[in-house]
C-alpha cells in the first residue's frame, strides 16, 4: 500500500499505512473513521474540511497527509475538553449558529484558530478570518455573532 505517516491526532499518535500524497481529508474519514471533517468542494474553497494542524486552520481536502508528519492534528472529534465544550462551541449553541450543521465543524475550528491569533478580534477580522469557510444555509450572521461573543468576552463558559 503506502508508507506509514506518523502524526498526533486528537492527542494520540497514529500512523496510518497510506500513500503520503493521499489527501488528509480522506485519511481522516476513510482510514481513521473520523467523519466530523466534511467533504464540501474538494478545492480548499468552502472550509467544510477545516482541521487544525499545529494550531493553524487548514483545509484537509488539499493537504497531503505527508505534510502533517510529526505534527499535531485536531479534528472536531478531539476539540472539546472531554465532555466540556470549548467556548467557541458553546457560543455556537447559544447563538443558534448550527442550522444544518454541515459547515459547523470547519467553522468552529477556523474560528478557534482565528481567536487564538486575535483573542479580541473585531467584526472585520472575524469576517476576513472566515473568508475561506462557507455556510450554505444562511447562518453566517449567527456564526459571526457567536464568534464575536467569544471575542468580546461574553460567549461560552470562558
Amino acid at each position: 500500500m503506502g508508507q506509514g505517516v506518523r502524526f498526533h491526532l486528537n492527542g494520540r499518535e497514529v500512523s496510518p499505512d497510506v500513500d503520503g500524497s493521499r489527501q488528509l481529508l480522506w485519511v481522516l474519514r476513510g482510514e481513521l473513521g473520523l467523519t466530523g471533517t466534511k467533504y464540501g468542494c474538494g478545492e480548499g474553497v468552502c472550509g467544510a474540511c477545516t482541521v487544525l494542524v499545529d494550531g493553524e486552520a487548514v483545509h484537509a481536502c488539499t493537504t497531503p497527509v505527508a505534510s502533517v508528519a510529526g505534527k499535531r492534528v485536531v479534528t472536531i472529534e478531539g476539540f472539546a475538553d472531554g465532555e466540556r465544550l470549548q467556548p467557541v462551541q458553546e457560543a455556537f449553541v447559544e447563538e443558534g449558529a448550527l442550522q444544518c450543521g454541515y459547515c459547523t465543524p470547519g467553522m468552529i475550528l477556523a474560528a478557534h484558530a482565528l481567536l487564538e491569533k486575535y483573542p479580541r478580534a473585531t467584526r472585520q477580522q472575524i469576517v476576513d478570518g472566515l473568508d475561506g469557510n462557507l455556510c450554505r444555509c444562511g447562518a453566517h450572521q449567527r456564526i459571526l455573532a457567536a464568534i464575536g461573543r467569544v471575542a468580546s468576552g461574553k460567549g461560552g463558559a470562558a
